[in-house]
């Protein structure tokens, strides 16, 4: 594993290793146990989107392994002004133990990785959100204890969070509904991937009632994301109905969980009843953002060079 980019580089034992990994670190943080692994390394961390939890999550990360990040602003680089993306990642390898970025294009991500000479996270773009999957599977191994067997739903907007959590729980085992709009579905090259891979463990529908049937765990979202707030009226009229709320919540599974990744747009993609009855999993959650992504810092970059 050289770079984290796509939750589709992942095997199977990729991700159990990683979340084995990141349960270690999470119990050495809450004991107290030193865990200094990254020491004298440093991430520089692009982001073209802004953030709380990446941001916060991954400097807290970088500080308890030892080692430290540099936040990088659009403004505070040459890309926001015209230099090429590989004349940036050639520059900060050799400055860098690692680069963390934030973007809208996975192009972007894909070209820092293939020029640059170090490790490269993707922590968001329009197409993938890996780091937040592999801290939503870890807070599902948490309360559920396992995955083989358990039914996930994404109830939403098609986007980098549906794309990743089809491929995350698929890969574990686990059977994945997604309900979204018509002219809203993820896209063909997920789609693709689960007939060839996963065939008939992935349900694709326009009607929430049918994906939530049965389920474990239900994921939402924000029906507008980052850089799509022109669309934001349309949106709203396109995802009327596509709500996680006690009507959706009656054909789950008993004990079914509730994820989010937050931000939270209560009234709208969640009701604010729902989202308080299961609070205790949706800040866990966020909480696990910064144990699971310290363990992909150590896993590439703590015997790099």
């Amino acid at each position: 594993m050289k770079h984290l980019l796509t939750m589709e580089q992942l095997s199977k034992e990729d991700i159990l290793e990683i979340l084995n990994l990141a349960d270690q670190l999470k119990f050495q943080k809450k004991n107290g146990i030193p865990h200094e692994r990254l020491k004298g390394k440093t991430l520089g961390m692009i982001f073209q989107k802004s953030s709380t939890r990446t941001r916060v999550s991954f400097e807290v990360g970088m500080y308890e392994l030892g080692g430290q990040a540099l936040f990088l602003s659009s403004r505070d680089l040459q890309i926001g002004r015209g230099e090429p993306v590989q004349d940036t990642a050639r520059v900060l390898s050799r400055y860098l133990d690692g680069i963390m970025i934030r973007t809208f294009d996975q192009s972007e991500v894909e070209d820092i990785a293939k020029y640059g000479s170090v490790p490269v996270i993707n922590a968001l773009t329009d197409y993938a959100h890996p780091c937040q999957v592999l801290a939503d599977l870890m807070t599902i191994r948490e309360f559920k204890g396992r995955f083989e067997g358990l039914k996930a739903t994404f109830v939403g907007d098609g986007n980098n969070m549906a794309n990743s959590i089809a491929v995350g729980c698929l890969r574990l085992g686990m059977k994945v509904s997604i309900a979204s709009p018509k002219k809203y579905e993820i896209c063909e090259h997920i789609r693709n991937f689960a007939e060839k891979e996963y065939p008939g463990m992935l349900e694709l529908t326009n009607d929430p009632m049918v994906a939530c049937k049965n389920s474990d765990v239900i994921f939402t979202d924000v029906w507008a994301s980052m850089g799509m707030e022109a669309e934001k009226h349309e949106r709203e009229v396109a995802f009327q109905g596509f709500q996680v709320n006690d009507k959706t919540m009656s054909v789950a599974n008993e004990g079914c969980m509730v994820l989010h990744c937050l931000p939270a747009h209560r009234g709208e993609e969640i009701t604010n009843e729902v989202f308080e009855a299961h609070a205790n999993e949706i800040f866990e959650e966020a909480e696990n953002r910064l144990h699971a992504q310290k363990a992909v810092l150590v896993k590439l970059m703590e015997n790099k060079k």
